[in-house]
């Protein structure tokens, strides 16, 4: 498993990225432009390569976050994402968000704190049960 990022929400893209780019001297590595979903993500890390904080802009938020909605998610790279949550579902994790796309699944910890795993490389072919499993509660 490798640690990649950890997420959280931000109202004001400029005042975040002076903060974490011109104050603390993170750089960009990337942004993508979501427009269908209205929100854009910008990846800022110490060097390239390194784990990073996935800046999530969602377009229409107007007021403020409330302290703990800011923060979104853990990410984890892992070899195999079918054989994990196999494995956290046996000892009695709750999967979240299934790894339906054989890419991505989402947990939480004992502490509400969401996990998302994701595949390393390509996704995997998609299969059964996590094809056909619904997403439930927050993640």
């Amino acid at each position: 498993m490798k640690f990649l990022h950890t997420m959280i929400r931000v109202k004001d893209v400029d005042a975040a990225l002076d903060f974490f780019v011109n104050k603390l001297g993170l750089i960009e590595t990337r942004r993508k432009d979501v427009p269908q979903g209205r929100f854009t993500l910008i990846f800022l890390a110490t060097a390239e390569g390194e784990p990073e904080i996935e800046l999530t802009h969602n377009w229409d938020q107007e007021e403020a976050y409330s302290v703990g909605r800011n923060f979104g998610h853990l990410a984890f790279a892992v070899d195999d994402i079918y054989a994990l949550c196999e494995k956290l579902q046996q000892e009695g994790v709750t999967i979240l968000r299934p790894p339906r796309d054989g890419r991505m699944a989402f947990v939480r910890s004992p502490d509400l704190i969401s996990v998302e795993l994701l595949q390393k490389g390509d996704a995997q072919p998609v299969q059964e049960p996590w094809a056909s499993m619904p997403s439930q509660g927050e993640w």
